[in-house]
């Protein structure tokens, strides 16, 4: 294979795994609408309760070995040592399902003392279904870092979205079923947690589908032939500098080489929900201790959460985005070309400074018509306006880290997600027993906005990157009080003319509001744009991959003007 073929390989499989990405947490966040609309905001409280915690320990169970073992392969396959690839997934098989059943059996059987520690036990049959899952996401994960070893992106994408399509799946019908029969709340959100595990169940399949198949292949194939699809050649031209033992290594050697490559890795990982970890150890018990009682808990956290799917949304895109940067980054900082890596630095945070505030201050406008749209009612505006503003803090620590980890420093964002989950336990015990669950949504705002500080002073620190005042508050105040002004604007007027021609207030007519808002204030951000030339065709030009489609369309938006 040459290396052109070789580097297109291993785009398209980096294109079709991010891909796969945005359609599985894009699926992953919008269940939670339905999840609240026929379950209710009791429900919707236990289930946001529970999935923080679930997601630790499926990241404690399953988030270093397949990132470790995806190293290894590739490096055991360049060097034409297929079978040590093989006697490597066996042991870190071996060993990470035994910890997953492990912890899948503590999480259930210890159900009750975390409800304790909760501080309310509504929430463990929740937990006890949710531990299912702990039997079959980490052989899966296994299987999917074994392949991305073969640079084979496909088994990974097919099984992400089949995973989370059947998670979904059955949550629905599990809610359907459960809500007609009268079920408890706590029984009806437990139903909704095994969805992760029936979604588990599938992806598994799926992957063993694929083993199966390359398997039988590996044991066919003639001698000098290279199985379809295991990018053997395409990871020796990544891989020909490393260096592997020359003899045959024990199981105990190879889960050692695992260990210290996988355990930074899960640290690391274990940052990312550490934020709403505190909200489900605090926000509960600290709303009892207030005078709640335990049903009225749920459903006052169950409104809390009403607006973190949206916020989510703008921070998966963000995400998507910010992979772009991590390898420019890269190759500019190798060539030496710190200019380049100091301007596309400042730009990227420019950009994504900009696109958090807009969604921020769209979504805080128009919280109301939003709230109703999806969730019937307008129970907890006020509180939706707050989280709406940590869509802004969130979007700039995700690609702020990812710029540091573009120029090689990796661990800083994660420590720095840490100093933000103890600001964000600190002011909950400050704030949430004075104003409830705003006080909470202001502690994410805080705590978002802390990691994002700490994360562009360190690009600051680290390579001198320079940001003026004018361009990250003066000319976004103009563009954000125009957004603000025609969204307001566009929504009213649209529920007027419908009150107008008869319709009654409800679901339909906010989303009639809704989505007008949406375009009026996403045509007023742009048009403020062009007008104050925060962001110029050279700068776009810059963005690696999306700059060139933006720079023609702003250059579009001069020539209207």
């Amino acid at each position: 294979m040459k290396p052109t073929e070789s580097g297109s390989r291993l785009l398209q499989g980096a294109f079709i795994l991010s891909a796969a990405a945005i359609v599985s947490k894009l699926i992953g966040t919008l269940q939670k609408i339905p999840l609240q609309n026929m379950g209710g905001d009791a429900v919707f409280g236990i289930y946001n309760t529970v999935y923080p915690l679930y997601m630790m320990i499926i990241t404690i169970a399953a988030a270093g070995f397949p990132a470790a073992l995806s190293k290894y392969v590739a490096e055991y396959e360049a060097a034409g040592r297929r079978e040590d690839s093989w006697r490597m997934l066996r042991v870190s098989t071996a060993v990470l399902v035994l910890f997953g059943l492990i912890l899948g059996a503590a999480m259930y059987f210890g159900a009750p003392q975390l409800g304790v520690w909760i501080g309310d036990d509504h929430v463990v049959p929740a937990l006890r279904s949710g531990a299912l899952a702990l039997a079959f996401v980490p052989w899966m994960a296994l299987l999917r870092g074994y392949f991305q070893g073969l640079h084979n992106m496909v088994p990974t994408a097919v099984s992400q979205i089949v995973e989370q399509s059947v998670r979904v799946a059955v949550m629905i019908i599990l809610l359907l079923y459960m809500t007609g029969a009268g079920a408890d709340v706590d029984e009806i959100a437990a139903g909704a947690l095994f969805g992760s595990a029936a979604g588990g169940a599938a992806g598994l399949l799926v992957m063993a589908f694929y083993w199966r198949k390359h398997a039988f292949s590996r044991r066919t194939m003639t001698v000098g032939e290279e199985p379809e699809g295991n990018g053997s050649r395409a990871a020796e031209q990544h891989h020909h500098t490393v260096q592997l033992p020359a003899a045959r290594e024990g199981y105990g050697q190879m889960l050692r080489r695992l260990a210290v490559y996988a355990v930074p890795i899960c640290l690391s990982a274990l940052a990312v929900p550490l934020i709403g970890l505190v909200d489900t150890f605090t926000v509960p018990r600290l709303l009892k201790d207030i005078g709640l009682p335990g049903g009225a808990v749920m459903a006052e956290f169950g409104v809390y959460n009403r607006g973190l799917p949206l916020v989510q949304l703008v921070t998966m895109m963000a995400t998507s985005l910010s992979v772009l940067f991590i390898p420019a980054l890269a190759e500019a900082k190798f060539k030496g070309e710190i200019g380049q890596v100091v301007n596309q630095c400042r730009l990227a945070l420019r950009w994504f400074w900009l696109f958090g505030l807009a969604a921020s201050v769209g979504l805080a406008v128009l919280a109301e018509p939003i709230n109703i749209m999806l969730y019937q009612d307008a129970e907890g505006s006020g509180v939706m306006r707050w989280i709406s503003f940590t869509a802004v803090g969130g979007t700039v620590s995700i690609i702020s880290a990812a710029l540091l980890q573009g120029v090689g420093i990796v661990r800083a964002p994660a420590v720095h997600l840490l100093a933000a989950a103890l600001l964000k336990l600190g002011l909950n015990l400050l704030l949430v027993p004075e104003w409830g669950i705003t006080g909470a949504a202001i502690a994410g705002v805080a705590a978002h906005f802390v990691a994002a500080a700490l994360n562009v002073a360190m690009l600051v620190r680290s390579i001198g990157v320079r940001l003026r005042a004018v361009n990250l508050l003066a000319k976004p105040a103009f563009m954000l009080a125009g957004l603000a002004l025609a969204a307001w604007g566009a929504a009213s007027a649209a529920s007027s003319i419908l009150a107008a021609s008869g319709f009654a207030p409800g679901r339909i007519s906010a989303a009639a509001a809704s989505l007008v808002g949406v375009v009026a204030g996403g045509g007023a951000f742009l048009a403020g744009a062009a007008l104050t030339k925060l962001l110029t065709e050279e700068e776009l030009l810059m963005l690696p991959k999306v700059g060139r489609p933006l720079a023609a369309m702003l250059k579009a938006m001069h020539v209207m003007r």
